[in-house]
């Protein structure tokens, strides 16, 4: 039996931080809002109410194309900074956590009670993860794994609340 000699270079655990000057940080922590201590998925979710306010005006076509080119974006940035952190789905990065909220609201109906509805239903799909949810998270890695689970929880919220709006009318 030979014992190994200690790791002369341990791996250090990474911790995340906010590089102003890179501009995947900017998104990937979406500006910020996923060093909150507490709760930095639902932080990522509040700032994307701002984004989804001036965005909500265009016409469906521009808002999807906005959607899609977000998503695309988004795997680069959330993969180049998780790989830099060293972890695969780091939770400060919640660029996914706006894309979602962005999904969700897609042709949603004016107003801030909408806008509640579909904050609360995309929080608890990406929070409960139900099938198959959470076989993307669980199977998916890098940018498009962090991704596309939220995609998917927008999706969901999505069509529970416009569901909800037809049944309301």
């Amino acid at each position: 039996m030979t014992i190994s000699p200690p790791d002369r270079h341990p791996k250090r655990l990474a911790t995340p931080h906010f590089d102003w000057r890179r501009p995947h940080h900017w998104l990937a922590y979406a500006a910020g809002s996923g060093l909150s201590p507490w709760a930095p998925g639902t932080a990522g979710t509040v700032a994307a109410i701002p984004l989804y306010l001036l965005v909500a005006p265009l016409p469906l076509v521009p808002y999807l194309a906005l959607v899609v080119a977000s998503f695309v974006i988004g795997v680069w940035a959330c993969d180049k900074t998780a790989r830099e952190l060293g972890i695969d789905d780091p939770s400060p990065v919640v660029w996914d956590e706006v894309v979602g909220l962005l999904v969700t609201m897609i042709a949603a109906p004016p107003g801030w009670v909408w806008i509640l509805v579909g904050f609360l239903l995309f929080r608890f799909f990406d929070i409960v993860k139900p099938w198959p949810i959470r076989v993307l998270d669980r199977d998916l890695r890098g940018g498009l794994g962090i991704m596309v689970d939220d995609v998917v929880a927008g999706l969901m919220a999505w069509g529970i609340l416009q569901a909800g709006h037809w049944l309301i009318g």
